[in-house]
């Protein structure tokens, strides 16, 4: 049976939490593909606010299995700090939530690392999380990470102390003032462990092909945004993963010719977290009003998100990456009461007018190119059918499904997982 992906278009912070959340009762197994607690997804439901880090959205239905895949890497202290926040609300995660060997571990030195690396840069710096996610994929793909696996054979100690000990002289190598207690992080960090082996491990691409052969509806969760994987988002301003629909077919180990729908996740308007271009950023009392209303604070690092009008070149570039199938629109109830909305439709690049998103969109080489529409002044919050939208909303997403070529088929009006319209 073939494999559903559902990831986010833009830099990430698209509401993929909540659309997996409301998707979740079509599937029977739910799985991370990639990145780790970097990724913030949020979940409202019964008056409740839920941010969940690396485990899968599905874990709040009791009929779905939560699997994290080996393309993710795992902080234990964090991932034991989530189990702590399920166990508060009795959700039985012990028989639903299991973990690929394959996955790479967060050592504290990792975040240790990420946290010198980034200080070293300087007014240079990305904008990293500080989660240690780059230090581990580094270590990953220099074949010297721990994973899941190595937790349970014996010795592995030694392997972590061989590895902790390199980091400590890579981070005396940047020369930065970073203080740290690093027995008191292990204690912390080996007390999770032990939590972590309390879980069920499992060889997640055999487990993986034995569900589709069994007939199993398979739905695989991306973090992050496409915009920010590290081969085709705005480089170095990226992630250390990949954000795309072909991070699920090495993050999970599904064949290519297995992948079936790709939802592809969008906002109404445009937002990002941390530095790298942003061509239709607004500064004025327009960005100001979507960020406030919007709510538009990271769920993992409380930064304020830059705000702007959508992009269409860069949204068409990543639904042409990621196959989208179908498009889902977030936040579609931010943008009532603006007279006028802004959409961006092509470039002017250095020059030019171009309607394809090219190697470089620093501002000093890229001017958007906006396209005006009507607002519509209607709440649409309490709207629960695709017929109570306002013509200028209807307006809106045709003037998108044109653009785009690919039907939006969900329009999300709020936080909560009811607040959601499917369209025909």
């Amino acid at each position: 049976m073939a494999v559903d992906l559902l990831l986010g278009l833009q830099w990430g912070d698209e509401g993929k939490g909540k659309i997996v959340d409301v998707l979740t009762s079509k599937y029977d197994i739910i799985a991370r593909f990639q990145g780790g607690p970097n990724a913030g997804h949020t979940l409202v439901f019964n008056g409740k606010k839920h941010v969940l880090h690396t485990i899968p959205s599905g874990i709040f239905h009791d009929e779905t299995v939560n699997l994290v895949g080996n393309g993710v890497v795992i902080d234990p202290v964090i991932f034991k700090k989530e189990l702590d926040k399920l166990d508060e609300q009795n959700v039985d995660y012990k028989s639903s939530l299991l973990i690929s060997r394959k996955a790479h571990i967060i050592l504290p030195t990792h975040r240790l690392l990420d946290a010198a690396s980034e200080a070293s840069k300087g007014k240079a710096k990305i904008g990293s999380t500080l989660k240690g996610i780059g230090p581990t994929y580094m270590d990953k793909t220099g074949r010297n990470g721990i994973r899941v696996g190595d937790i349970e054979l014996d010795g592995w100690e030694k392997k972590y102390r061989a590895l902790a000990k390199k980091h400590e002289a890579m981070i005396a190598f940047y020369n930065v003032d970073v203080q740290y207690d690093l027995e008191e992080l292990e204690t912390e960090f080996f007390e999770a462990i032990e939590t972590l082996k309390s879980l069920t491990f499992i060889d997640s691409e055999d487990y993986l092909h034995k569900a589709q052969k069994s007939e199993k509806s398979i739905l695989a969760e991306g973090a992050q945004g496409s915009l920010l994987d590290i081969d085709f988002g705005t480089y170095p301003f990226v992630t250390s993963s990949n954000t795309t629909a072909a991070g699920a077919c090495t993050g999970l180990g599904i064949a290519p010719n297995k992948i079936g729908e790709v939802y592809g996740i969008f906002k109404a308007y445009t937002t990002r977290v941390g530095s790298g271009p942003f061509p239709t950023e607004l500064f004025d009392e327009v960005g100001e009003t979507m960020g406030r209303v919007g709510h538009e604070f990271g769920a993992t690092t409380g930064r304020a998100r830059r705000c702007g009008w959508l992009d269409l070149v860069a949204l068409k570039y990543a639904c042409a990456v990621n196959g989208v199938t179908q498009l889902i629109m977030m936040k579609g109830d931010v943008l009532s009461g603006f007279n006028t909305l802004k959409v961006c439709t092509s470039y002017n690049y250095k020059g030019e007018t171009i309607s394809h998103l090219p190697y470089n969109i620093e501002s000093e080489n890229v001017t958007p190119i906006y396209t005006e529409l009507k607002g519509w002044k209607e709440d649409l919050t309490s709207m629960t059918e695709a017929s109570q939208m306002p013509k200028e909303l209807n307006d809106y997403i045709a003037f998108l499904e044109k653009e785009l070529e690919i039907p939006i088929t969900v329009v999300s009006v709020g936080p909560d997982r009811k607040q959601t319209i499917v369209r025909k």
